[in-house]
């Protein structure tokens, strides 16, 4: 319910530091995201938030109200994960802020022991010289008794780093358990055996058992300081400033709808009218920067089950896309899926190509269909996904489009598939088109003389467009039809010899 407290990227920080045990490396690695999107990214506002003081009930029977820091409210784990992210990232925020947030943590009447422990390990590394130990007095009382107890071991053959000084204070005890602790695996060594060997043995078993249990008193706490260094390092390398790219040249609030969307696209929840607005900022962006904008969501990696709801959105923008951001943005998108397709396009897949096609259908051809057809190694799953388009998305002015494409690239069984379905579409082909593409005929046509496809494509041109077969054409296509080898080439003469002029 804290949540409103927090702005977009605040609140996802909060989300993150959330997020069970894992809740730290999640929060550095959404903070490093923002900071490269938004290099003058402060956290100062997220710390004065938590800073703010906010009014609440007691626990107790009376329920009386009662004024504490927002950040005392929040649960244990959501305290610990926050102050082991400040100790990671704490060379970038300002000291003073720090130090107030550990103030407000202090204010809380029963505090996280290991909370506790984190505040004065911050403290010492912000210089602010906390000389109270990271232990709790039940910890100190504990090592005390077991200083102690070992205090008569200071002959040859005892516990070395603890012997000798039953009287010594908890602080020192700790820096000898600190010791003990380094050599634990060796401490059967200190142990030698007398005439009274017997003795010593069950002496030095129950010396043993009493520092074990000693170790997991304060197991949890020992081990901050060097579980938050571990994380330092790695964070320290993941806050290295990042070499200049394209993206850092984005204005402002160009970054801030980055970060929104790539939010959107991560999260598991159904989208929204909020959800659309999100990709207004399209609308805003040059050729350049939506390159840059798709570069860096990676869509070209996108789940295949994100892209109808991405497309929805996309096709509910008002006013519709230009034609260079549309392009760049299909071309992003659906390119590398199309191209990489080794089996029937999936339906996610089909449902967006075909939707985007019907609303953007020059982006399409020029971003999606045109390119497709200069892959020289394309298959039946790009043919099938592009025959599509041809018949259900595409009108006449746009067929014939495609059909020029084809003339600037060399032929395959794959662009004959495609180049007889355009022909079966029945575009509206002029006098000068149709030239052209008997041309193409002629030079291809050596190539394909045992091809089938080519010659059920020839028989199409010459019963559906028989019409537009004028005396040169003819000739043209006669000398085509003498170099045909298939079963069909009698089909095809007599397809021919039935055309006349008036």
């Amino acid at each position: 319910m804290f949540l409103s407290r927090f702005d977009g990227q605040l609140k996802l920080l909060v989300r993150s530091l959330m997020c069970g045990a894992s809740g730290a490396d999640r929060a550095v690695s959404v903070f490093h995201r923002q900071h490269r999107a938004d290099p003058d990214m402060s956290l100062c506002r997220f710390i004065q938030t938590l800073c703010e003081d906010e009014v609440t009930c007691t626990e107790t029977e009376a329920r009386t109200l009662t004024v504490k820091p927002l950040v005392c409210l929040f649960p244990a784990l959501f305290q610990q994960n926050l102050l082991t992210f400040i100790y990671l990232v704490h060379p970038v925020l300002p000291q003073t802020s720090v130090l107030h947030l550990l103030k407000c943590l202090r204010q809380d009447p029963h505090p996280n022991p290991w909370v506790t422990a984190m505040c004065r390990q911050l403290e010492r590394s912000l210089g602010a010289h906390n000389e109270e130990p990271l232990y709790t007095p039940l910890c100190g009382q504990r090592l005390q008794e077991l200083s102690q107890r070992l205090g008569g071991f200071g002959e040859p053959g005892g516990w070395k780093c603890l012997s000798g000084h039953p009287a010594e204070s908890a602080s020192q005890s700790t820096s000898g358990l600190s010791e003990l602790g380094t050599q634990k695996k060796r401490k059967s060594s200190f142990v030698t055996l007398d005439s009274d060997g017997e003795e010593m043995v069950q002496r030095s078993k129950r010396m043993k058992m009493d520092v074990c249990d000693s170790e997991h008193v304060n197991a949890e706490e020992g081990s901050v300081h060097e579980e938050t260094s571990e994380r330092l390092e790695r964070a320290a390398e993941e806050l290295q400033p990042a070499p200049e790219s394209p993206r850092d040249a984005l204005p402002e609030h160009i970054k801030v709808s980055v970060l929104q969307i790539k939010e959107l696209l991560e999260s598991q929840t159904e989208w929204d009218q909020s959800s659309t607005d999100v990709f207004k900022v399209l609308n805003d962006c040059d050729p350049a920067q939506v390159e840059v904008l798709c570069s860096t969501l990676r869509f070209s990696d996108l789940p295949e089950h994100t892209l109808p709801k991405l497309c929805s959105s996309v096709l509910a923008l008002s006013p519709d896309l230009s034609f260079s951001t549309a392009a760049t943005l299909i071309k992003s998108l659906l390119l590398e899926k199309v191209l990489s397709l080794s089996e029937p396009a999936s339906r996610c897949l089909v449902t967006t190509v075909t939707s985007l096609c019907s609303q953007y259908p020059r982006p399409i051809c020029h971003a999606l269909i045109g390119p497709v057809i200069e892959e020289k190694n394309i298959g039946n799953p790009q043919v099938e996904l592009l025959n599509r388009l041809i018949e259900g998305c595409l009108d006449s002015h746009y067929r014939l489009l495609v059909l020029e494409m084809t003339f600037k690239v060399a032929w395959s069984e794959a662009v004959l598939s495609i180049t007889h379905s355009l022909l079966d579409s029945k575009p509206d082909l002029n006098e000068e088109l149709f030239t052209q593409f008997t041309e193409q005929l002629v030079n291809q046509s050596p190539q394909f003389k045992k091809s089938v496809k080519f010659a059920k494509m020839m028989l199409t041109v010459l019963t559906k467009y028989s019409s537009h077969v004028n005396a040169a054409h003819k000739h043209t296509l006669n000398g085509c039809l003498m170099l045909n080898e298939t079963f069909l080439k009698k089909s095809l003469q007599a397809a021919l010899k039935r055309i006349t002029h008036t």
